[in-house]
């Protein structure tokens, strides 16, 4: 399967290299273009990825289009390739926040075109992202499954409705920083109690791993996770209801409400 990415900034960047590290696909089966030519054609030759001299061009030699461009140019992108696109129908899918389906289908001017949102975390770089899925109306159930299948080899995948992008982009999207955020002030508490800022960090880092991964192997509920950690009269419970009276998960929504509003 050719994947073409019109834009090379560093979600694209991430999911390349993700898709090259799951094996799904060579790196000469990934081109790419964007409008810096001084940038992503070094970039492309460095990866082994096949640089395409036009966004025409990249179209009709893809089987999938991924528009990785920023929101502000991804609509005009798009109404220059209407010739194209009617020409060939590749699946369309938009990683661009904020521009709807609505919006992308009115500037293909294609009501046959198959068109996608996908909104992807950085973490598919190392395949464990997590990605919100949405298609139009026209959209084929085989083209759904090839969407699936491609954000599958980079991490775990939710189709949502639209109208849920914004949340989804506020827990997914931003909230890596938050993680690495309270993974850092888990290691500078390490520090504080004598342990070097490496060592505080690795500790940190994978419990948090860990952690998330039990959550989403048992399926359990996390508060039924935190009863088991916590026993009686003991030091997590003591712990908890510190971080508790400090605001903790006040803190959490609050953050979250903020990211939604900026949106």
């Amino acid at each position: 399967m050719k994947i073409g990415f019109i834009g090379a900034g560093h979600m694209a960047q991430a999911m390349m290299a993700g898709l090259v590290a799951a094996q799904f696909n060579r790196p000469s089966d990934i081109l790419v273009h964007s409008a810096h030519k001084a940038h992503y054609q070094p970039f492309a030759k460095a990866h082994q990825y096949t640089a395409v001299a036009s966004n025409q061009a990249l179209v009709t030699q893809s089987d999938v289009v991924i528009l990785a461009a920023t929101a502000n140019v991804s609509l005009e992108i798009i109404t220059s390739l209407q010739k194209v696109l009617e020409e060939k129908t590749p699946l369309l899918i938009s990683v661009a926040g904020g521009v709807t389906l609505s919006d992308l289908a009115d500037a293909a001017d294609n009501a046959d075109l198959s068109i996608m949102r996908a909104m992807p975390n950085v973490n598919v770089a190392i395949n464990q992202g997590m990605t919100a899925l949405v298609a139009n109306e026209v959209t084929p159930e085989a083209d759904s499954a090839k969407a699936q299948a491609i954000f599958t080899a980079l991490g775990k995948t939710q189709f949502l409705a639209e109208k849920d992008f914004t949340t989804f982009a506020a827990i997914a999207g931003s909230a890596p920083a938050y993680a690495y955020l309270f993974i850092d002030a888990l290691s500078r508490a390490g520090v504080k109690h004598g342990l070097s800022k490496v060592d505080a960090t690795k500790i940190a880092a994978q419990t948090v791993l860990g952690s998330a991964a039990n959550l989403l192997v048992t399926e359990e509920n996390p508060w039924n996770l935190i009863d088991q950690v916590s026993s009686p009269g003991g030091t997590t419970v003591a712990g908890l209801l510190a971080m508790e009276e400090a605001g903790l998960m006040t803190a959490v929504v609050k953050g979250i409400d903020a990211t939604i509003e900026r949106e």
